[in-house]
């Protein structure tokens, strides 16, 4: 019996890059961020969670993409 495993690692944002395209939707008044998922079909926005800048830098890596599109 083994104690140290190796997990398989999968990214914690995936996403269907056919069906969904990554955002970060921004407030004009109080500048709060958050990111999440368009669904293309839809053009409706799911948001994941509330990043700061250093969380959005975060994000963008672990989706693997350097520009996300914005909605105010």
């Amino acid at each position: 019996m083994s104690f140290f495993k190796k997990s398989q690692h999968t990214p914690a944002f995936a996403f269907d890059p056919v069906a969904q395209e990554p955002a970060v939707r921004k407030s004009i008044c109080t500048g709060e961020m958050t990111v999440g998922y368009i669904d293309k079909a839809t053009g409706k926005f799911h948001d994941l969670m509330m990043v700061d800048r250093r969380g959005l830098e975060d994000f963008k890596r672990q989706v693997g993409v350097d520009n996300l599109r914005e909605i105010y």
